[in-house]
């Protein structure tokens, strides 16, 4: 068991009850889903809201504030998005809609939380970082295009270094590094590996399938 599987079980031992109580409630996964991408809506506009405060006043207390903000909200709204598979599994309410508009929706999610990083770069003079936190949204919206089309080719493809729920937490935990310890550079670091691993992955992931259709 590889320790992305051990995690899962852990997660999924911690959340299943709130799954239960979701069932109840007759709350379906879209929903969920839905309640997901509104959170990194909110992280987004909280690391918009920095990204002003540094162009008027850098750098101040609701700066650093609004950073580490951001990323609790984008932990916490990961964790919908562990919700919503597992309630489409245990409640048998699987779809195809519902596997389009969470894909969707995810792609949605990290982008915006990006933009909003990105944004802070900008207006606090990083210039280059805010080059490479766009490196990142490319790498990782081409990881998750790689994916979906070798599944149309009926390749399962999940190889790589930097999937979608290590992206989040890389996101979110080095935000809320930079905010708490007031230091922009951890924040940085989360993107230049993002940057890095995301487009690593992509590539990967391009010459796995190359190797499975060649084998075919």
């Amino acid at each position: 068991m590889n320790y992305r599987d051990f995690l899962q079980k852990v997660i999924y031992h911690v959340i299943d009850p709130l799954i239960k109580g979701m069932m109840k409630c007759h709350i379906t996964p879209n929903v969920v889903t839905t309640l997901g991408f509104i959170g990194n809506m909110v992280a987004a506009a909280l690391f918009v809201m920095a990204a002003y405060d540094a162009a008027d006043d850098y750098p101040d207390a609701d700066f650093y504030a609004n950073i580490v903000w951001g990323g609790a909200v984008i932990l916490f709204s990961g964790l919908f998005d562990m919700m919503d598979g597992r309630l489409a599994r245990v409640g048998n309410m699987t779809s195809k809609f519902g596997a389009l508009w969470d894909s969707t929706l995810d792609r949605y999610s990290e982008l915006i939380s990006l933009f909003g990083i990105c944004l802070i770069f900008i207006n606090t003079d990083w210039f280059w970082m805010g080059v490479t936190t766009f490196a990142a949204m490319i790498g990782s919206v081409m990881v998750s295009y790689v994916r979906a089309r070798a599944e149309g080719t009926g390749i399962e493809c999940k190889v790589g270094l930097m999937q979608r729920p290590e992206r989040v937490v890389v996101t979110a935990v080095t935000a809320i590094l930079a905010g708490a310890l007031h230091n922009l550079w951890w924040l940085a670091g989360g993107m230049i590996v993002i940057a890095v691993l995301a487009n690593i992955t992509a590539f990967w992931r391009v010459a796995y399938c190359y190797k499975e259709m060649n084998g075919k």
